[in-house]
């Protein structure tokens, strides 16, 4: 694995950093993310990381995404492009050509065996593209609790075993499976082997209409694995609109 610059040390501060410039007290953080004081206070001193769940719900009610809290820094410099390219991306506004060194890919470490590399900075800040690192028994949230949020979700599995709930379904996903849902639809990323599973994950639109991070207890069907098993749904193993939740 190529070195990566590992950004855990400096999240604490950056989190507090927000609450204070919205003049959030510790407590009343507390209460409206219905966490305890202590525990915010752990995550902002550097004394506990926090889990894909729990900063998902720091950063919504912050207003912010993801990839701007983790990775808040200025993108190295750009190896240099071709003049065509340069004015093309300048007059577009668009992001232009830009080269992610592996050495100098940004990381970042979270609570229950979850790291984040991000693989790109440009000027998209409603696109997150990171590889997503899941040891043995690693989750993004408890068992019973998944996530959902503005946007759309992409994965690609690299190594590994990856097993995505979305909503009542579960999908367990072995290298070169792919999966993409809308992310306003519960969900939650758990290793289901006994070796480290990598993925390729991209999220777009999260600022797109964003309400907010929300938490939901769901029942789930049987997984199925590769990606979805059941012939019935046809070419590309869609799953109809009358299958989600």
């Amino acid at each position: 694995m190529a070195h990566v610059l590992n950004e855990t040390s400096v999240l604490g501060p950056r989190l507090r950093a927000l609450r204070l410039s919205r003049g959030l007290t510790l407590r009343e953080l507390a209460r409206r993310l219905d966490l305890s004081p202590s525990t915010i206070s752990q995550i902002e001193t550097g004394k506990l990381q926090p889990s894909v769940r729990t900063l998902y719900t720091l950063v919504s009610e912050f207003g912010v995404t993801v990839d701007a809290v983790l990775f808040d820094q200025a993108p190295p410099p750009p190896e240099p492009p071709s003049a065509a390219v340069s004015g093309s991306a300048a007059t577009t506004g668009e992001p232009g050509l830009a080269v992610q060194r592996a050495a100098g890919r940004p990381s970042i470490t979270l609570d229950s065996g979850v790291t984040w590399e991000r693989l790109m900075f440009w000027a998209d800040d409603d696109v997150e593209f990171m590889e997503a690192i899941y040891e043995p028994a690693g989750a993004s949230g408890p068992d019973d609790a998944l996530v959902n949020h503005s946007g759309h979700e992409f994965g690609l599995v690299l190594s590994g075993r990856l097993c995505v709930t979305v909503g009542s379904d579960e999908f367990c996903l072995e290298p070169g499976d792919s999966i993409t849902f809308p992310s306003t639809t519960p969900h939650r990323l758990a290793n289901g082997g006994t070796e480290t599973a990598r993925a390729i994950w991209v999220v777009r639109g999260r600022r797109e209409g964003d309400a907010g991070y929300h938490a939901s207890p769901v029942r789930r069907r049987a997984p199925a694995s590769p990606l979805f098993d059941d012939p019935s749904t046809g070419a590309g193993d869609a799953v109809s609109d009358g299958d989600q939740p």
